[in-house]
């Protein structure tokens, strides 16, 4: 993707030289009423895309911006839930061991023939 944004610049750029090249007249340039400026039509194209490279990176560094903070709003809700789900673990294992506890222990083989010849006999 590096690459082909690359081109795109260099294209950009080298279309923009040789316009600048062949287009080196002066006009007037009106600010603001009463405001003049005269420069060449190359120093007019030149400050506008300069001025919109400065815009658009004002508005990456924004967009950029207001990414990370949905992504660490996102993390933070994640790590609460993940708080969460761990509580919960810790309350079932402890209401399992509980459980385990409460359970009557279990008989082995030999125990269980004992109890089944006494009620047999």
């Amino acid at each position: 993707m590096r690459q082909i944004n690359f081109v795109i610049i260099f294209i950009s750029c080298l279309a923009f030289a040789l316009f600048t090249i062949q287009n080196t007249e002066p006009t007037t340039i009106h600010i603001v009423p009463g405001v003049q400026l005269q420069a060449p039509i190359a120093v007019e194209l030149l400050l506008a895309i300069g001025l919109g490279a400065v815009f658009a990176w004002i508005f990456s560094i924004w967009t950029h911006w207001q990414r990370l903070m949905i992504a660490n709003q996102k993390m933070r809700q994640s790590n609460v839930h993940i708080q969460e789900l761990e509580s919960k673990i810790e309350k079932y294992q402890t209401e399992v061991q509980s459980l385990k506890l409460a359970l009557p222990p279990a008989n082995d083989a030999s125990n269980q023939q004992a109890q089944a010849e006494m009620i047999s006999n």
